[in-house]
């Protein structure tokens, strides 16, 4: 019983007395219903306990949960103030990034409608507006035109001063374009050296071919870009507008075909498009579609003309000139498909199938009618194919392949072909002539004429371009041009041939000025083949008897 008290009373500090042990003893002895009670009593004291414990476990618990929860507030106030102001600096960011965005999106807008060289609407922009004031048009009934520019000789300006002055001509001269136009008016630059101008709302033709006169006065004055004095002309073509509903890509084009025909007419002018012209270029794309199928299926022969030695009249060679047997339309004009070739560029691969097979006529003729000194063939040389890089390795390797020695092929180059790069050019005249290819200076005359440079070119001949020739007859016309040309290349210790001799007053007036060599028909018109070997075996049966 003791022990059950002392275990109830924990907090108690007891020592063991025995006598109190003894008196309690014989009180439970006399009253046992003493022990329930103290049994209940110490229950009840337990009982007590376990929940005060329980409590204080909870209050500790309690304690412990708000501390850990202040702490969790705490720390939720530290991220929430970090993390605000982490979305303030990436609310910063988001506007500057789309800021940066705005503007990167104005830039590619910028870049994809407007040129980056003259800063001028590009042919993407120039076609939506066109577009646009297309469909104003229709609903309106307004009338509008588009002209195309193209720079003439622009070629020439990059090669010869290059190509940063060449972009200082091309930004100087939008700027003076825009100048010369009206307000509404749209100034383009399409690519290279071609410029539209999409005019709104004009009155009829009259206002466009007053703006377009316009322009050509104000391109007539020079234009002075890094020291150099630079004079620029345009080409214009000019398309109307009309009530037909064609698609707007049609006006550029028909401008296009316009502006080409005035390139073709003298340029430094403007031309108005008509459907005659469009017929015209339709056929010249099919004239060009053919002379691809001409090269591939060599549908091409060569015609010989002689040139006679005027001393003794004898024939000393022949110029190769290229003919076309087009396999429906028959015999095709030089005239027709010469500039096509040039434009294109075809004109190269052609004129090398001219020299090859010139080359090994030549050789044919020279094995079988020996001369002395041995026949020469004279071969013309594009301004196209004389720029080609590969034009030493292409002459030599002909010459090999045929066996005709360098002294017996006579290259005709015009002056505008060597005018074109002349640093260039005469490295390349340099290398023909250490070959001992002949070279002759093709339509002297009727080019630049830059007596300044002739000393410098190493050639051997002039030719005197047919126009000059036709007109020394009875009325004595050019007598002086032709006697000067002789008189020049007597100085300069050059050879000269006379072209398109058909009269016996022009061969006179030739002979008096001691010109060496002459052809034409006044002495036989071009020959095939056959005809031209039956020509030099008369001749050698002539001399024979």
């Amino acid at each position: 019983m003791c022990h059950l008290w002392i275990e109830a009373h924990p907090e108690v500090s007891y020592k063991t007395d025995k006598r109190v042990i003894k008196q309690l003893s014989k009180l439970l002895k006399s009253e046992p219903s003493l022990a329930d009670f103290f049994y209940n009593y110490i229950e009840k004291l337990t009982h007590q306990q376990q929940l005060q414990t329980k409590h204080l476990v909870q209050v500790f618990q309690r304690q412990q949960n708000q501390q850990a929860l202040r702490k969790a507030y705490e720390l939720i106030e530290i991220l929430v103030e970090e993390r605000t102001a982490e979305l303030l600096k990436s609310n910063m960011l988001l506007k500057q990034e789309i800021k940066e965005r705005h503007s990167a999106q104005a830039r590619l807008v910028n870049i994809a409608f407007h040129d980056a060289l003259t800063g001028l609407p590009n042919r993407m922009q120039f076609m939506e507006r066109l577009k646009q004031t297309a469909e104003r048009a229709k609903s309106y009934g307004n009338l509008f035109a588009v002209l195309f520019l193209d720079l003439d000789r622009f070629k020439v300006v990059n090669d010869s001063l290059g190509h940063t002055i060449g972009d200082q001509l091309l930004v100087a001269l939008a700027h003076r374009l825009q100048t010369g136009l009206r307000s509404g008016d749209i100034l383009a630059r399409l690519g290279g050296d071609e410029f539209a101008i999409l005019l709104e709302e004009i009155q009829g033709i009259k206002d466009v071919i007053d703006i377009a006169e316009r322009l050509q006065q104000q391109l007539a004055i020079p234009f002075h870009l890094s020291g150099y004095e630079v004079f620029s002309t345009v080409s214009i073509g000019i398309a109307l507008s009309t009530t037909r509903d064609d698609q707007v890509e049609n006006l550029l084009r028909d401008a296009d075909t316009a502006m080409y025909r005035a390139k073709a007419l003298g340029k430094a002018g403007y031309k108005i498009f008509d459907t005659a012209m469009y017929a015209q270029a339709t056929e010249l794309m099919q004239l060009e579609i053919d002379l691809q199928h001409a090269i591939e299926h060599q549908e091409f022969i060569i015609h010989y003309q002689p040139i006679i030695l005027l001393e003794t009249y004898k024939v000393i060679g022949f110029e190769a000139l290229v003919r076309w047997q087009h396999p429906q339309q028959g015999f095709v004009s030089p005239d027709k498909f010469i500039p096509i070739a040039e434009e294109t560029g075809l004109i190269v691969p052609i004129g090398y199938w001219v020299m090859r097979e010139a080359c090994r006529q030549l050789r044919a003729w020279q094995e079988q009618f020996p001369t002395n000194p041995p026949l020469t063939i004279s071969v013309n040389i594009s301004t196209k194919q004389f720029s080609q890089p590969d034009l030493i390795g292409q002459i030599r390797q002909i010459l090999q392949e045929t066996g005709v020695e360098g002294r017996s092929l006579k290259l005709e180059i015009t002056e505008s072909a060597i005018m074109e790069n002349t640093e260039s050019a005469t490295a390349m005249l340099l290398h023909l002539q250490q070959m001992n290819v002949q070279l002759h200076l093709d339509d002297f005359g009727t080019g630049y004429s830059s007596l300044s440079y002739l000393h410098r070119f190493p050639t051997n001949a002039l030719k005197i371009d047919r126009s000059f020739v036709m007109n020394i007859g009875v009325n004595g016309e050019n007598l002086e041009i032709v006697q000067a040309i002789i008189t020049l290349a007597h100085s300069l210790n050059l050879d000269v041939v006379a072209e398109g001799v058909e009269t016996v007053e022009q061969l006179a007036q030739l002979s008096l000025y001691k010109c060496k060599y002459a052809q034409g028909y006044f002495f036989s018109k071009p020959l095939n083949s056959k005809l031209a070997s039956t020509l030099i075996a008369s001749e050698l049966n002539f001399e024979s008897n």
